[in-house]
Parts: C-alpha cells; structure tokens; sequence
C-alpha cells in the first residue's frame, strides 16, 4: 500500500496521521534514510522505519504526537548502555545512531464559535490561515447562510449543539451570540456538563461581565473555577472592529495554545475584581 495514497485518504476522512521519515544515519542500524511509516489515529501503519525496538518507540512517539497536534525531530542511539549528547537510547545493539522527523498532519485544534456574526466570521478568517478546526453554530438561519469559511457551519440551537453534538475535549471555544442570555445560557451549559476545555471566550463588557459573574456564581457557587475562562475575551490592543476583535482573539487563542505567559489579556483588569 502507498504511502501517500494512504494520506490522502486518511485527509478526505478528516483523520489526523503522523509520518515518521529517517533523515538522518550514522554507523550501523537496520534502517534505510529516507524511509517512511506512516501511522494514523486509529493505529494503521503503513510501511516501516526499520523494525524492532526503533519502530516501537517510533509509533509510541506518534500517538503522544497525535494527541499534542505537533511535529518533532527526535535522535536515537541504537545501543543500549550508551550515551551520545541528547540523542534517545534503545535496547538495541547496533550502535548506530539515527535522527526521525515525525510530521503531523492534520487540522489544528478544534475551535467552536457559538454566533455567527462579524465577529466569528472575521475571526474564522484569521483561525483558518493557522489551520484550526472551526466549527461555527448558530440559530439564526440567514446569518448562517451568509457565513463563509467554517470547517463546520450548524444551524441549531446554541445549548441543544452542546447536549446533541458535544464539544471535542480540550477544545476552544468562543461566545458572541446575538444577546447576552444565549451568551450566558453558553457558558452556564458548558459549566454544568463540567467539559474538559482549553479556553473558554466570551465577548463582553465590563457591566456584561459583573452581571454575568453575579448570576454564574449564584447559580454554581463562589468556589466555581474559571481559570480557563477569558471574559472580556482577548488581548487587549485597543481595536474595536470585528477585524481588531478578531485579531486580539486570535492573539489570546495562540498564547494559551503555546502555553505563553505575561500577555496584556482583557480578562485580567476585570475578573479578579468582579468575584
């Protein structure tokens, strides 16, 4: 079976895979460069990168990979006892050492926008040039007829996609519906099916923000967590477009992705205050 032919199928069926490719061989090793295994989500493999204990830790490196949506290039020693600079070593005793590069291919991660107005659609805009998944929801069936770009675009109702569809775990999610009670109807539903989420965004004001901390907290507690809540949604750059939301979104998605800390976020001037 052919390796790439096997990609692009595993593309039209929105399965994310990952090659592993041997670009790099010194001394002895029971594998060729520039060989390739392929491995996809569901654990198919097509074709080899040598075998043995090499090929073990290959398709275990893949199925972290897969779960974390990332490339990485990694060296191995193949000689077990033995080490050289940073390179990983096996149980094995050929003694050479060999460098893969596991490619992820795949969409990024999942992005849900509840609301389909000028905000979600100049942000999808943006989401779509770093290869998110976004998938768009809204009840208002001319608006949704008008939106352009979305990997999935619903016409339903905000809280019955949460109860019918579900939310992919680890997920982002936006808020900007039409009005402030579908806005809170969002995020009390995703608060009470307790969904293991990423970052949690909701277009708001400060006023919107008290009053929605009020009703949140009385309805679920004072010791309710919202540490991946981001509320008002984004960094603070000081547009006011659906262009400028949208980029200052983007820019507080891509910090929580990569993990950055020390950003000017909406949220920090107000949540703290408010509880």
């Amino acid at each position: 079976m052919d390796i790439y032919d096997e990609i692009i199928k595993m593309k039209q069926n929105n399965e994310p895979c990952m090659t592993v490719t041997v670009v790099e061989k010194t001394g002895d090793g029971p594998v060729e460069l520039g060989k390739k295994m392929l491995v996809g989500v569901t654990g198919k493999r097509v074709g080899t990168v040598g075998g043995g204990a090499l090929e073990h830790q290959a398709i275990e490196t893949c199925k972290d990979l897969l779960k974390a949506q990332k490339s990485h290039l990694e060296k191995y020693l193949l000689k077990e006892g033995e080490i050289v600079g940073q390179a990983t070593t096996l149980p094995m005793t050929c003694g050479g050492v060999v460098t893969l590069f596991y490619e992820y291919i795949g969409h990024g991660a999942h992005i849900y926008l509840f609301g389909a107005g000028h905000v979600s659609q100049a942000l999808c805009h943006v989401l779509k040039t770093m290869n998110f998944y976004v998938t768009v929801i809204d009840h208002r069936k001319e608006v949704v007829d008008q939106f352009i770009g979305g990997d999935e675009v619903h016409h339903h109702d905000f809280v019955d996609f949460i109860e019918t569809q579900g939310i992919a775990k680890n997920a982002y999610v936006v808020v900007c519906t039409p009005s402030h009670k579908y806005d809170y109807d969002v995020m009390h539903k995703i608060i009470e099916k307790q969904l293991e989420l990423k970052y949690v965004g909701m277009l708001c004001s400060k006023n919107k923000l008290k009053d929605y901390l009020v009703k949140t907290y009385d309805k679920f507690g004072e010791s309710l967590n919202l540490s991946n809540h981001y509320a008002p949604i984004g960094i603070d750059t000081g547009g006011g477009s659906p262009a400028e939301i949208a980029i200052s979104i983007s820019a507080e998605i891509l910090a929580v992705y990569y993990n950055k800390t020390g950003n000017k976020h909406m949220r920090d001037a107000y949540i703290s205050k408010e509880k």
